[in-house]
Formats: C-alpha cells, sequence, structure tokens
C-alpha cells in the first residue's frame, strides 16, 4: 500500500514515499509508528487532523490579543481623561480662589453707647382744624441715641417735612395746593426691646416742640383766608419705634413708624386750639459707633 491513497499526497503536504521506508525506520505497521505516535521522528508525514486542530485554535488566538490591545487602549485613555479632568479642576480652583464663609453678623453686639440714623420720611397731617383734605408731606428724620444701660437710653430726633395741602374754603384767589412745612425738635426715652444678631425692637417716647409753617403759600394772604393754623411754634409728642435689621456690626437697616401728636391753634375767629394725631413712616439707615461701650 503506497501513502498517495491516504489522501495526504493529494492535498502536497507531503512527497510520497513507500512504506518500506517507513518500516525500515523501524515502524511495525502502516500508518502507525511502532511507538503509538503517528509522525515518525524524523522526516515522517503530518496527520491532517493535528493540523486542522492548530488551525482552529489560531483565530481564537488572534482575536483574544486583538482584544487584549483594545482594553489596554481603552483604560489608558480613560485614565489620561481623568488626570486632565482632575488637571482642570485643580487648575479652575487656582484661578477662581478658595471660597470661606464668613458670618458679617458675628461681631452684632448691642454694647455700643452712640448710634446715630437718618431716614427718608412721609407725614399725613392737618394744615387747619376744619381742613377736609390732608397734607402729605416728606422730608428726613435724624436721630441719635445715648445708652444708659443696656436697654435705656436717651434719643434725640429732629425732623423736617415739606409738602401741599387742600384748603379749608374756597376762595376768590383760587388758591389750591399750597405748600406747607413742619419742623419737629423732640428728645426722651427709648427702650431696647426683643433682639439678636439680625435685628431689634425699639420703642420710644420723645417729647418737644414743632414749628409749623403754613402761611408761606398762602400769596400775602394770612390763614383764615383758607381756614389753616397760623404760623407757631406748639407742642409735640412723638409715640412709636424702630424696626432695625442688622446687616454688618456698624450698619443697620432701619424702619421707623410713629404717631405724631400736634398741638396747632388759631388766632381767628373762635381761637381753636386742638391736638391732632398724624401717622409717619420713615426708612433709611443707622450707625452704631462700636467702640464706645456703654
Amino acid at each position: 500500500m503506497r501513502l498517495e491513497n491516504t489522501g495526504l499526497v493529494r492535498i502536497g503536504v507531503f512527497p510520497p514515499f513507500r512504506l518500506e521506508n517507513a518500516e525500515r525506520m523501524g515502524h511495525g505497521r502502516a500508518g502507525k509508528l511502532a511507538d503509538g505516535r503517528v509522525v515518525a521522528r524524523r522526516y515522517g508525514p503530518v496527520s491532517w487532523r493535528m493540523m486542522r486542530l492548530s488551525v482552529r485554535f489560531y483565530p481564537c488566538i488572534v482575536a483574544a490579543f486583538a482584544f487584549a490591545l483594545l482594553a489596554g487602549a481603552s483604560a489608558k485613555a480613560q485614565s489620561s481623561s481623568s488626570s486632565n479632568t482632575s488637571l482642570q479642576t485643580d487648575a479652575q480652583t487656582a484661578a477662581n480662589g478658595t471660597y470661606i464663609a464668613i458670618d458679617p453678623l458675628a461681631n452684632v453686639r448691642y454694647d455700643n453707647r452712640w448710634d446715630m440714623s437718618l431716614e427718608m420720611a412721609y407725614q399725613h397731617i392737618k394744615a387747619g382744624p376744619n381742613v377736609l383734605e390732608g397734607a402729605n408731606l416728606g422730608g428726613l428724620n435724624l436721630s441719635a441715641s445715648y445708652w444708659l444701660t443696656k436697654r435705656w437710653g436717651i434719643e434725640g430726633s429732629g425732623r423736617g417735612f415739606l409738602g401741599t395741602s387742600g384748603v379749608g374754603q374756597p376762595n376768590a384767589l383760587n388758591i389750591k395746593g399750597p405748600f406747607i412745612s413742619e419742623y419737629f425738635f423732640t428728645a426722651g426715652p427709648e427702650w431696647l426691646g426683643p433682639h439678636n444678631k439680625h435685628g431689634a425692637l425699639i420703642a420710644h417716647v420723645l417729647v418737644g416742640g414743632v414749628y409749623g409753617d403754613f402761611e408761606g403759600g398762602l400769596q400775602g394772604q394770612n390763614a383764615s383766608y383758607v381756614a389753616f393754623y397760623n404760623n407757631q411754634v406748639a407742642p409735640a409728642v412723638i409715640m412709636g419705634g424702630h424696626f432695625d435689621l442688622n446687616r454688618s456690626a456698624h450698619w443697620v437697616f432701619r424702619i421707623t413708624t410713629d404717631a405724631a401728636m400736634t398741638h396747632y391753634g388759631t388766632n381767628y375767629g373762635a381761637k381753636i386750639a386742638q391736638w391732632d394725631i398724624n401717622t409717619g413712616v420713615s426708612v433709611g439707615i443707622q450707625y452704631k459707633f462700636t467702640k464706645i461701650k456703654r
């Protein structure tokens, strides 16, 4: 029997040779060596089954190697991206600086001896005893406080107002909406109520005087022409208080609401004198002189 008939020669793997040559190499049977191997010790034919097994494993090995290369490249790219992000974050932090939270009200204390406030003020008054149309006046409220104890102090206030008022009766000159003004000078006790670092409630009662100018806009006529009060200095009492919102240890946003009582009179006709209660509100700022303690 020749090797050509086995099929190995037909595919061109090995050249044909005679079986006798294999027997002379020490093999007992054709197609199988004496020691049980399918390949001769030297120059023997290779089995086609063994070759097919090697060919099957080769694509798997190539695929596994390619997958390992891709996985390594992906991990390297992710590591590089993470490193770049971290560097950008560090650079941004260095450029913007480090933010430190600071409480602007941490040093708020109610132990200052002096404070002062300036507010824009509004007040509604009556310019005469029988004037139905009230006067809306605007002005300023300047106040200062001297604290005697933790709760009690003395407050002084100066206020000026200017505006127009309706008249008390028709007139031949057809005077309508003449200008009037008021100037308060008062002082009195004040009491520090509930308070914390955010704000405080302060009550006061101020006593003093007020100058009312009611005849300046009457075109040379006296107050009786429009039923106004005469120009005069009269007693005044202001009762109310402050609502303070602290913005720092020194600066305060202040709202003041008051009832202003004035005792004006007339020197014509029946000579009426009466107490009028007028409402007012003012908004502004206060400054505390914290270096001088109580």
